[in-house]
């Protein structure tokens, strides 16, 4: 009875907490574990971020501090967008293994989990697309669960490594999808004592630790969670189908300009492994337009174009 009670202990509080530093480590319980609908305790740095975003109210704002929060949105949104999903989901263009882990890390900062994990469940997500084996469909389940609740799920928590064996081999991507709270921490700690210099050295900018911790990681990592979200459930519910698929994708102008060009998901769905997403002149992709300017300074190449057979192919306005 005590070797089970103690084993209660550590599946449903101990373990848990492990994981939020070791986020490959296996939990004895899994199977019951993969029924529950929240892990209440691993969950807890998502909320407690969210909470975060309050102390707004007591630390103030300045200028630099909310073009600190713009500039990490926008920063980190890239390395979601244009290599967490169009490089290590889909491969629509190639790099170098420096510039690799350098993304890898920008993307990780994020707080969105390893690029194997995203990886992964990206790829699933394209194989089953609003099927009942879609775990963040609006479609077969509710929008609520497809824009956040499906995260917070345990069966969600495992990287699945069998996606992403071309990965696998590289140790450095490995660490951090295992370790994947240390470069947002990293980045956390880093935000508090910049703003810490910078209130000793450059007392005009107005700003502090505190100010821009909330601000430049605090805040501007919450929007980045919830622009990242809206692809997986707005981005199926509301917008124009330019091409028949197989499931609900839309496009959509507003989720594209908050996203850096990720609105465009019809499209993406149609034919994914195009690098850009906005197939036409007019449909403002800024995910494509940043990577096509690394690529003529040689940081990326190969970028995969939208063939012409993919643009009339399916095509139904």
């Amino acid at each position: 009875m005590i070797q089970n009670a103690s084993k209660s202990l550590w599946a449903k509080a101990v373990h848990p907490v492990v994981q939020w530093f070791d986020t490959w480590s296996e939990r004895p319980d899994m199977e019951r574990r993969a029924e529950d609908p929240v892990d209440w305790v691993r969950v807890i740095p998502f909320f407690l971020l969210h909470m975060a975003c309050f102390a707004v109210i007591w630390v103030g704002w300045s200028w630099f501090a909310v073009g600190m929060c713009v500039a990490m949105y926008a920063i980190r949104m890239f390395a979601i967008t244009g290599f967490y999903h169009r490089y290590f989901s889909h491969k629509s263009f190639r790099t170098s293994r420096p510039m690799q882990f350098v993304m890898a890390v920008l993307g990780n900062i994020s707080g969105q989990r390893g690029p194997l994990w995203w990886s992964a469940h990206h790829r699933h997500h394209h194989k089953a697309s609003d099927e009942a084996d879609d775990v963040h469909s609006p479609v077969s389940n509710t929008l609520w669960w497809s824009h956040v609740g499906w995260i917070l799920a345990p069966r969600n928590f495992p990287t699945h490594k069998h996606l992403v064996p071309d990965w696998m081999k590289f140790p450095e991507l490995r660490f951090l999808d295992r370790f994947d709270m240390l470069m947002p921490t990293a980045l956390g700690f880093g935000t508090f004592f910049l703003g810490m210099a910078l209130e000793a050295w450059a007392p005009s900018l107005g700003t502090n630790g505190w100010q821009l911790l909330v601000w430049g990681f605090v805040i501007s990592t919450i929007a980045l969670y919830h622009g990242t979200f809206t692809i997986n459930s707005l981005a199926h519910r509301w917008g124009k189908r330019r091409f028949e698929t197989s499931d609900h994708s839309r496009n959509n102008l507003w989720l594209a300009l908050i996203t850096g060009g990720e609105g465009w998901h019809n499209n993406h769905h149609h034919y994914p492994n195009s690098v850009r997403q906005g197939f036409y002149w007019w449909e403002i992709d800024m995910t494509y337009y940043t990577l096509w300017v690394m690529s003529k300074l040689g940081l990326v190449w190969d970028l995969k174009p939208v063939p012409t057979h993919a643009l009339t192919k399916g095509h139904v306005e």
